[in-house]
């Protein structure tokens, strides 16, 4: 089954870049929010993880935060 995968990130981050190509690649969907135009999608963000850098990566409720390969991952099953 296919996990819900979530990216909040800005578009002058380079860790979001570096995690959306990394779902790309391994052909892993995934719906990104961009905070710096979304205030309550920051908020959010911000109530899920306790940070304000991005990316915030939330996986079936599972909250990365950066881009961090090898939690994702776990998170996701991947060896």
């Amino acid at each position: 089954m296919a996990k819900k995968i979530i990216i909040y990130s800005t578009p002058n981050c380079g860790y979001c870049v570096f995690a959306k190509d990394f779902f790309k690649a391994n052909k892993i969907e995934f719906r990104e929010i961009d905070v710096s135009d979304d205030e309550k999608a920051a908020q959010e963000m911000i109530k899920k993880s306790g940070q304000m850098g991005v990316p915030v990566i939330d996986i079936d409720g599972k909250i990365i935060v950066g881009f961090d390969k090898a939690k994702i991952k776990k998170a996701l099953g991947l060896k």
